[in-house]
């Protein structure tokens, strides 16, 4: 557990407000110092390439680790200071380390209804029709209804991605965070989600979202704010369209890349000479 910090100002606004924060292991500097405010209707995207920091980042701001150094406030509460069991319910979490822990045989529907509980499948919980229906109202938002009877084993890579945002929504979240859902995919499966988290980003109902990737071309339609992550440092932070540049983007993967903006999404290349491209 990282060091407790002193009682900071809460803004209600924020459903995330980290200060000056940072994740050390072993020595290590995984990611920070760095100071981020995710409000109440945003959704972002971090960004950046292999061992970047997003997904230690990702880790504290679901709760799953404590920052070594500054304050972390989620939800109006602050890491160190709050029961964090109770705090994790609130939030919906998509990674992979989720993924790897579900048995074969699990179906579908017990696996998202189970969410509830913050377990994995169903034991000895009760659940009522409501459940059900909710289970069956998040497989449906996501494109799985279909799934439901199914078992996890017999799941293509892209269904999976979908029954696990599913298992992140049932919980009506008021943060959800996405640990490169797009990763595995063929195109078919990439474009079917960027277009399902794109609905999802522009209802006005939907929680606030964080979205982590390598990828510009894994940004759904509707995202707003954009990080970029270089070896655990921020190198450009703020509204989408000022962040994700050729300039940018050519820092934080340390070469020359041209990125295009088309109908609201990304797409980028490597360049090796000068060329019509987003100026930032």
């Amino acid at each position: 557990m990282g060091a407790v910090s002193t009682v900071i100002d809460i803004d209600p606004d924020l459903v995330l407000d980290l200060r000056d924060v940072s994740l050390r292991r072993d020595g290590t500097n995984l990611v920070g110092p760095l100071t981020w405010q995710v409000e109440l209707d945003e959704r972002w995207v971090v960004l950046g390439p292999n061992g970047a920091g997003k997904t230690s980042l990702l880790k504290i701001a679901a709760a799953l680790e404590y920052p070594s150094t500054g304050t972390a406030v989620i939800l109006g509460e602050q890491l160190g200071r709050t029961e964090v069991t109770e705090l994790r319910s609130r939030l919906g979490l998509s990674s992979v380390a989720v993924a790897g822990r579900i048995p074969g045989d699990e179906v579908v529907q017990d696996l998202v209804v189970s969410a509830g509980y913050a377990v994995l499948g169903r034991w000895r919980e009760q659940y009522d029709r409501q459940d059900f229906d909710r289970a069956a109202d998040t497989l449906e938002s996501i494109g799985a209804e279909h799934l439901a009877e199914r078992t996890w084993g017999t799941l293509s890579e892209g269904e999976r991605k979908r029954v696990l945002i599913a298992r992140a929504l049932m919980t009506d979240p008021e943060l959800l965070l996405l640990d490169e859902p797009g990763a595995g995919l063929d195109l078919g499966g990439r474009e079917d989600l960027v277009a399902r988290l794109g609905d999802m980003a522009m209802d006005p109902d939907a929680p606030a979202t964080v979205l982590v990737t390598h990828h510009v071309e894994e940004i759904p339609p509707g995202f707003t704010h954009a990080m970029l992550l270089s070896e655990g440092e921020v190198t450009a932070m703020g509204l989408i369209d000022d962040v994700i540049t050729s300039e940018n983007l050519s820092r934080a993967f340390s070469q020359s890349i041209v990125v295009d903006e088309i109908d609201g999404r990304y797409f980028a290349r490597r360049s090796r000479r000068a060329g019509r491209h987003r100026r930032a």
